[in-house]
C-alpha cells in the first residue's frame, strides 16, 4: 500500500514528466475514483503545471490557469508514463502531454481518489486540511512527535497511523520505525520516556529515508505486488529470525491490521535503566585522640 515514501516518489516523477511540457488534454471514464467529486473538473485540465506537492499520502497538482486536483493513491494506485497509443490496463484517468506521452493513473482496485479543486485551495480540501504533522514537509523531532501522540490512549502503532496526528505513516513504516526504535507496538504513548521519543523520531526518519533510497525508478513498486522483493526489516517477516537477537519475528492483529515485531528486541514493558551500584561507604576514620597529659 502506498505510504509517504511511495507518494513522494510519485510526486517527484510527475514533476520530471511535466517539466517543460504542456497538458494537451485530460481524460477519465466515470468510476469510483471520483466519488463525491465531479470528474468534469479533471477532464477540463489544460496547459502547464505550476506545482506538484505532497502532504501525507496526498498529491496536490496545481495548473497555471488556476485549476488543480488532489490525488490519493489508495491501495493499488500509481501514476505511470507511457508512449501515446500504448494501452494501459486499469487506466482510470489520463493526462496527455504535448510530447505525445500519456500519464496514466492506473488503479486496479479503485481505492484511490481524484478530487478536482481550485489550485489556490488544494491545501484547504478537507482531507488535506485534517492531516497532522508531515515528517518531511514539517520536520518531526522528539518534541513535536510527543505533542502529537502523548494525549491518546491508543496503542503506539495505531497512534502513529492516525493521519490527523502524523501524516503519511501507514502499516509498513509504523512497524519499521518501531522495530528500529526497539519499541513494542502496543506500548502506550504516555509510557515513553523523553529518550524514547527522541529515538522514535529518529527511527521514523530513518525508515522513510531508507524507503526513498530504494525507489530509484520512475514507476513505484509495491511490496504486495506479485514477485516484488521485500526490502523491509520486519514487515512481512513473521517466523524469520531477527538479525539483532535471533528471536523469531512474530505478528498479531492491531487496530484491524497485522503488526509485525520482534519479541526479543521490542518488549512490551518499558526497559528500566540499570541502577548504578552504590559504592560501599568507607568506614569513618577515627580521629586519633591525644593522650591526656599526666600530671604528677
Amino acid at each position: 500500500m502506498p505510504e509517504l515514501p511511495e507518494v513522494e516518489v510519485a510526486a517527484r516523477a510527475l514533476r520530471r514528466w511535466t517539466e517543460g511540457r504542456t497538458v494537451a488534454s485530460a481524460e477519465a471514464e466515470p468510476s469510483r475514483i471520483f466519488r463525491g467529486a465531479d470528474a468534469r473538473g479533471f477532464t477540463a485540465l489544460r496547459g502547464k503545471v505550476a506545482s506538484i506537492s505532497r502532504r501525507g499520502k496526498y498529491l496536490m497538482v496545481a495548473f497555471e490557469d488556476g485549476r488543480g486536483f488532489v490525488g490519493h493513491l489508495g491501495m493499488t494506485g500509481k501514476w505511470v508514463r507511457r508512449p501515446g497509443g500504448h494501452p494501459e490496463p486499469y487506466s482510470k484517468a489520463r493526462l496527455r502531454l504535448d510530447s505525445g506521452e500519456v500519464l496514466h493513473y492506473r488503479d486496479p482496485r479503485m481505492f484511490g481518489r481524484i478530487e478536482p479543486a481550485p489550485a489556490g485551495a488544494l491545501s484547504r480540501v478537507p482531507a488535506v486540511a485534517a492531516l497532522g504533522v508531515d515528517p518531511l514537509v514539517d520536520g518531526l523531532d522528539a518534541a513535536r512527535l510527543k505533542a502529537a501522540l502523548s494525549d491518546t490512549s491508543m496503542d503506539l502503532k495505531v497512534a502513529l497511523m492516525d493521519q490527523s496526528r502524523v501524516a503519511g505513516l501507514g502499516n509498513i513504516y509504523a512497524a519499521e520505525a518501531l522495530y528500529r526504535a526497539r519499541l513494542h507496538p502496543a506500548r502506550k504513548p504516555a509510557s515513553l520516556s523523553d529518550a524514547e521519543w527522541k529515538v522514535l523520531s529518529g527511527a521514523i526518519h530513518a525508515a522513510l529515508e531508507f524507503a526513498l533510497a530504494q525507489e530509484d525508478g520512475d514507476e513505484i513498486a509495491y511490496v504486495e505486488e506479485p514477485g516484488a522483493p521485500n526490502p523491509f526489516l520486519v514487515y512481512g517477516r513473521k517466523g524469520e529470525r531477527c538479525p539483532a537477537c535471533d528471536t523469531a519475528f512474530a505478528s498479531f492483529t492491531q487496530g484491524g491490521r497485522t503488526t509485525w515485531y520482534c519479541p526479543g528486541c521490542q518488549p512490551l514493558r518499558p526497559v528500566k535503566p540499570a541502577r548504578k551500584a552504590k559504592k560501599a561507604a568507607a568506614p569513618a576514620r577515627k580521629t586519633p585522640t591525644r593522650a591526656k597529659r599526666r600530671t604528677s
